[in-house]
Order: structure tokens, then C-alpha cells, then sequence
């Protein structure tokens, strides 16, 4: 039992690192903005501990850039962050068995790098039983927080060198194309980026952001209300072919 809690663990490693090569940028990414935003370096490492996730944390050093209300701040986190109630959701069938001591350290663990491996490997594993695949979430998950903390450290040490000149946060524009674009072949993703990305579009000038935040929703709403419609479809297609 132990050897298998160890191999599961070792291959949710294994799973992450190509994943890696995309988020320690992203995360150097973080590091030079938050400080370029006038967050202290001691701060700017601890957003990256206590919020850990990636797209949050860039909209937190925008808002605190332009002195936005904290309650602006925290509902735009919140906001972003509703799809980790999704991917909650979807992994909770596997890990329902687990302590809560578990659930909290996988739950802190949950982001869209952890989620896209881990629930691969629990759908292709599902027949054989969940009992040590949590040591695979695990490993995944710490093998992307660790490289989230490092990257964000050095981020900061280069943020007091690298010229402002540099524009830096058009990478993450990058980034996020390069992280979606590989996921838009089901409708109702496709749907929800479409309209997202219209939405964010048309509210560019909204203060503090509010736009992305509109963004998100409308996003969010679209995907819901396109999977809810195809699933009906595939009922009636099921009832009318009996």
C-alpha cells in the first residue's frame, strides 16, 4: 500500500513538470508586476502562498496599482476564482472517501494546472479503484505550488532590475491564449470564451476592472446554460433512439 501511495505520488509529479515550463514564467511574470505595483517583496510572496492562483493574483496588483477598493479587490478574486468551485465539483465523486484533513490540503492545492492532470488520471483509472490516487493529486499539486513560490521569488529579485520599458504584461496575454486555446473543442467552452471574451471587449473602460469581472460571468453563465442545453439534446436523442 505504501509503495503504491508513493508511485501515485511520484507520477502526479511526473504529470506536472511539462506543465511547469509554461507557469515558472508566468509566475517570475507575477513577481515583476507586483513589485512594479509598489506591493513589498514580502507581501508579493505571500499572494503567491495564500491566493495561488495565477490570474488572480496579476488582477490583484492591477487593482492595487490603481488604489482600487479592497472590496473591489476581493470580489474580483472571487469572481475569477468561481471555476475552482467547478473543478471542485467534478474531482469530488474520487475524493469523497478522504478525511477532511485531505480534502482541505487537496482543495488548497485545486488550480487549473493540478485539476487538468488529476482528473485525466482519476477518469483513465476510474474501473481500478480511487484508494491511493489522492497521492497523485498531491504530487501534482506540490510539484506546481513549489514552482509557483520559486518563480515568484525570483520574479521579485529581477523586478528591481528589469526596466518598466519591457512591458512585461503582455506575456500574460500570452499566457492565458496559450493555456486556452488547446481546450476549445467542446461548445459550450468555446461559447463561454466567445462570449467572455466579447463581454471583456465591450467593458474595456468599466473602473477597477469591473469588466473582467462582467467578463467572467457572462463567460461562466453561457458555458453553464450551452453544457445544460447539450445534455438535454443528448436525453431526447437517447429517449427518441429506444
Amino acid at each position: 500500500m505504501e509503495s503504491t501511495a508513493r508511485s501515485q505520488f511520484l507520477a502526479g509529479i511526473q504529470a506536472e513538470l511539462p506543465i511547469l515550463v509554461g507557469v515558472i514564467p508566468f509566475g517570475m511574470i507575477y513577481g515583476v508586476l507586483a513589485l512594479g505595483a509598489g506591493i513589498p517583496p514580502g507581501a508579493s510572496q505571500a499572494g503567491s502562498a495564500i491566493i495561488f492562483a495565477g490570474s488572480s493574483q496579476i488582477l490583484t496588483t492591477q487593482l492595487v496599482h490603481q488604489a482600487a477598493p479592497s472590496l473591489v479587490i476581493l470580489l474580483t478574486v472571487a469572481v475569477v476564482n468561481l471555476r475552482h468551485a467547478l473543478y471542485s465539483a467534478s474531482v469530488a465523486p474520487y475524493t469523497r472517501h478522504l478525511s477532511w484533513l485531505w480534502k482541505a490540503i487537496l482543495a488548497y492545492l485545486l488550480t487549473d494546472e493540478a485539476y487538468a492532470v488529476t482528473i485525466l488520471h482519476y477518469q483513465r483509472n476510474e474501473p481500478s479503484g480511487v484508494d491511493q490516487q489522492h497521492w497523485f493529486f498531491l504530487g501534482a499539486g506540490l510539484a506546481l505550488w513549489s514552482s509557483w513560490q520559486l518563480s515568484t521569488a525570483a520574479g521579485i529579485l529581477l523586478g528591481a532590475v528589469v526596466p518598466a520599458s519591457w512591458s512585461l504584461d503582455f506575456t500574460l496575454a500570452l499566457t492565458f491564449i496559450a493555456l486556452v486555446t488547446p481546450g476549445l473543442k467542446d461548445p459550450a467552452v468555446i461559447g463561454a470564451a466567445l462570449s467572455a471574451g466579447m463581454m471583456s471587449i465591450l467593458a474595456y473602460r468599466w473602473p477597477y476592472k469591473l469588466g473582467l469581472v462582467s467578463a467572467a460571468l457572462v463567460g461562466i453563465l453561457v458555458g453553464i446554460g450551452l453544457e445544460t442545453l447539450q445534455s438535454s439534446r443528448r436525453s431526447l436523442a437517447e429517449r427518441d433512439s429506444r
